[in-house]
């Protein structure tokens, strides 16, 4: 386990013109009782995904409030994420997965190792974050309360893989939720809390950019500003829906054959899975060159994932199953309609017909990005209202504040 340090140094007064006096003095209000209080999150990778994102953020608002926050990743064998990335599928739906004594040796054994390396136990909250360190509970004397926070879609579970991960949760004293659907019938409903996850518009990846340095970013990938483009965000894994967006493309170029397709990822180190998409998805899309892979490993990063979304004309989120998908409060952020599946967040986060589309099937998403590109005023109008839906529900400032309120729960 190693401890994330020289996160970037940001205050809550950094988003008063953003979400206002009240709401700057209403947060600093709830997390007076806190100041001297130590907290420690802890989870399995210092970047690529959104928990990653989050912590990124959250971590530093909380220490400008004077809450002493740290961050502990835990480290693995490559087997190891393979096995989790395994518990991830199958609590995502995945039936046909089996669950060995070797996988759950393997699993307790590293955790068991990364407990050795700090003492959580010294601090006043502990906030775990899914299935991979789930465990560190079992080797620690717990004086304090510990919180499990779970990220993924947990709707439908392999139940071979949630009915060994109980028995770790059910120790904790919170369990968080993105989602009431996600709770599991067989835990305790007085310790549910639901919280939806939250983007920060401070960051590289959301803040505001010029129209030449966007512009400079996409010629540098070889993208045409004056073209087309459909967007979508998303790591290379089998519920993203990576190939049912390279479809919709396809179907939307029989009609407008100027579009360009981006498809843009990043490749964690806990995701070994990820590698095996990637390289599929290179074969999917052949040599079509209006398709642009971009990705970490050729200079992709917060800032031109920023460029492309606000670059975008249609943003897709075809994900199959989405514990919450940040990606699409992104886009909506930056003022653009997002065509995506009725499933898990994306379905909270996404008005049908307001603030973009919900859709069920390939043609149903052609059929949508078609229209908005041939009507663009209606998708301004629909990113507008898209943007204030953001505002209202999933900034770090709203989401701080429900941590607040959870720690606040504890007291007496």
């Amino acid at each position: 386990m190693f401890e994330v340090e020289n996160l970037k140094k940001k205050t809550i007064n950094d988003y008063f013109p953003i979400v206002g006096k009240d709401t700057i003095d209403r947060i600093k209000r709830k997390a007076e009782k806190f100041e001297g209080s130590a907290i420690a999150n802890v989870n399995s990778t210092a970047y690529g995904g959104g928990v990653a994102e989050i912590l990124h953020s959250l971590i530093p608002l909380m220490r400008s409030l004077g809450i002493e926050t740290r961050w502990f990743v835990i480290e693995g064998t490559d087997e190891f994420f393979k096995v989790t990335k395994s518990f991830h599928n199958a609590l995502q739906g995945n039936k046909e997965l089996k669950l060995t004594e070797d996988m759950k040796k393997l699993y307790l054994d590293i955790n068991k190792k990364n407990s050795e390396d700090f003492d959580l136990s010294v601090f006043d909250y502990v906030v775990v974050h899914d299935p991979q360190p789930a465990p560190l509970i079992e080797f620690y004397e717990k004086k304090k309360p510990w919180i499990w926070r779970c990220h993924i879609d947990l709707s439908d579970p392999n139940m071979e893989f949630w009915g060994f991960l109980r028995q770790f949760v059910e120790k904790y004293d919170r369990y968080i939720f993105h989602m009431p659907e996600y709770v599991q019938s067989d835990l305790d409903k007085n310790k549910v809390v639901i919280m939806p996850p939250s983007i920060d518009p401070l960051s590289e990846k959301n803040i505001e950019l010029k129209d030449s340095e966007i512009v400079k970013i996409l010629e540098k990938f070889d993208i045409d500003p004056d073209r087309p483009k459909i967007t979508q965000v998303a790591r290379f894994d089998p519920w993203k829906g990576v190939f049912d967006a390279i479809e919709v493309y396809r179907k939307v170029k029989g009609k407008i054959p100027d579009v360009q397709l981006l498809l843009v990822s990043a490749m964690a180190h806990d995701d070994p899975e990820g590698w095996i998409y990637f390289e599929k998805v290179l074969r999917k899309v052949g040599e079509d060159y209006d398709v642009k892979i971009l990705t970490n490993l050729i200079g992709v990063h917060a800032r031109e994932v920023n460029a492309f979304q606000r670059a975008s004309d249609v943003v897709l989120q075809m994900s199959t199953r989405e514990g919450f998908g940040l990606t699409v409060s992104e886009a909506m952020w930056k003022g653009k309609p997002v065509i995506g599946r009725a499933v898990g967040g994306i379905k909270l986060q996404v008005v049908d017909g307001e603030t973009g589309f919900l859709i069920k099937t390939v043609d149903e998403a052609v059929e949508k990005t078609l229209y908005l590109l041939k009507h663009p005023g209606v998708a301004r109008e629909m990113g507008k209202k898209a943007k204030e839906r953001v505002k209202e529900n999933f900034l770090i400032t709203r989401h701080l504040e429900r941590y607040l309120d959870l720690f606040s729960s504890f007291i007496q």
